[in-house]
């Protein structure tokens, strides 16, 4: 597709995602939701990046062009955006947020009237219609049937109290000292508001976006500074949120960063213990760590992978009957209380197990060793397609053969290439790495 990637439409604000792409990606979407619409009536949210006027207003337009009356919320995580659209009654949910991506870029992502994302067949039926330019003519509303648009500022009252429903009523954070970065992002009212009145004490830090500094070293990708607060502060734990506030990090109580997939394990064993997994299983991506896997065949528990991108995660969640998965890289999906990935749920629940369990992050949440695994990101200048990339094959059958688990993808946002390697020897993984480097750096930068 071309204007869809792994989560919505995403790309430089004022050039590939314009005021004029934004209002027709509205106005496609409104003209495939009209013949299913029960209230007429849909959300939208954004977060802190000044680009969110300009693409807010373009997609108002758009969406009361082919004739829905629009509700504004402002500045909202994505998975608060999910829960009021279901909770509004509204047909769906607009998103404008490029998630952990610096202020320069935007996106705009599309949730039906469950709060879900929308599938892949359903984003390709809406780009089908935005490059019908006939369509979209014939399907412009006039006089009475135009739509109207709105403002709310109260409803992150309605968030909070979901919040709070999915922690437990026995427990409080009395006591507790934390440190959260919200990333000048999204979460930076909702975030240190809920753990407050659930009784931490919080020190906060990036609460202040001014537009251009949302996820500015700082927040899910820059936990460093998290780490840095935790001993500073003699704090319980750390927590930093990415610009949407979808996902999280966790940082214990010795300012180290909790491996993602440590994290799925620590909290899957344990909602296990409680009786509250589903389905005997949880969901992770082909990016997961092998060790997730010893970790959960151990507890008896079945683990089951998807591609990368969290909407992946939740077909097979909703598949099999699962209610927990999530991703390595701070993606964790509680379904019973979020039907996305949402940052301030998990940071709950982690919080739970951590009182239940009577035991410091740095133990409860390191159940298991970790596989040696090495990640890199290597800038391309085209994304030719793997299958066309002579000798690949042979490449990557050679490493399986040396018992390395690999994973060669595109980011579906940027210009870069993703490469995985995974096996019991560091060293070895490092050598190759290097040379699979050199090899892609030659063949899709000449």
């Amino acid at each position: 597709m071309e204007l869809f990637g792994t989560d919505g439409v995403r790309g430089k604000a004022g050039t590939f995602l314009s005021a004029q792409v934004a209002m027709k990606v509205a106005m496609a979407a409104g003209i495939y939701l009209k013949k299913s619409a029960k209230t007429n009536k849909i959300l939208v949210g954004k977060d802190t990046r000044r680009s969110g006027y300009m693409i807010e207003n373009a997609i108002v337009c758009g969406l009361t062009a082919v004739g829905f009356d629009v509700i504004q919320i402002g500045p909202m995580p994505t998975p608060a955006i999910a829960f009021i659209t279901e909770n509004m009654r509204c047909d769906a949910g607009i998103m404008i947020s490029a998630s952990h991506n610096s202020y320069e870029d935007n996106g705009i992502k599309f949730f039906d009237g469950k709060g879900d994302k929308f599938p892949c067949e359903v984003e390709e039926e809406i780009e089908r219609i935005y490059f019908d330019s006939d369509t979209i003519y014939a399907a412009q509303a006039t006089t009475k049937s135009i739509g109207k648009a709105k403002r709310i500022d109260d409803v992150i009252g309605r968030y909070i109290v979901q919040l709070k429903n999915s922690f437990p009523r026995c427990l409080t954070l009395q006591g507790m000292r934390i440190v959260l970065d919200t990333a000048n992002g999204a979460a930076y009212k909702v975030g240190p508001t809920i753990l407050e009145e659930l009784g931490a004490d919080v020190i906060v830090m990036h609460n202040k976006p001014n537009g251009f500094n949302i996820n500015e070293g700082c927040g899910a990708l820059y936990p460093k500074n998290v780490s840095e607060a935790v001993i500073q502060y003699r704090a319980d734990l750390g927590i930093a949120l990415d610009g949407d506030a979808d996902r999280l990090v966790v940082v214990d109580e010795r300012g180290e960063v909790i491996d993602g997939d440590q994290l799925l394990g620590a909290l899957g064993v344990h909602l296990n213990k409680l009786g509250l997994l589903k389905g005997s299983g949880i969901v992770t991506t082909v990016m997961s760590n092998q060790g997730l896997d010893d970790y959960m065949q151990e507890n008896g528990i079945k683990l089951w992978r998807s591609n990368v991108g969290d909407k992946h995660v939740l077909e097979i969640m909703k598949r099999e009957g699962i209610n927990f998965g999530g991703e390595q890289s701070g993606h964790v999906i509680m379904h019973d209380f979020a039907k996305t990935g949402d940052g301030l749920v998990s940071a709950l629940q982690v919080l739970a197990l951590l009182i239940d369990k009577k035991q410091f992050a740095s133990e409860a949440l390191r159940p298991f060793p970790l596989y040696p695994q090495k990640l890199i990101n290597l800038q391309v200048r085209t994304k030719k397609p793997l299958n066309e990339i002579e000798s690949l094959d042979e490449r990557l059958k050679a490493l399986e053969e040396e018992g390395i688990r690999q994973l060669v993808r595109y980011s579906g946002t940027e210009n870069k290439l993703r490469i995985l390697l995974e096996a019991k020897d560091a060293k070895l993984i490092n050598q190759r790495m290097r040379e699979l480097s050199d090899f892609f750096s030659k063949a899709l930068n000449a």
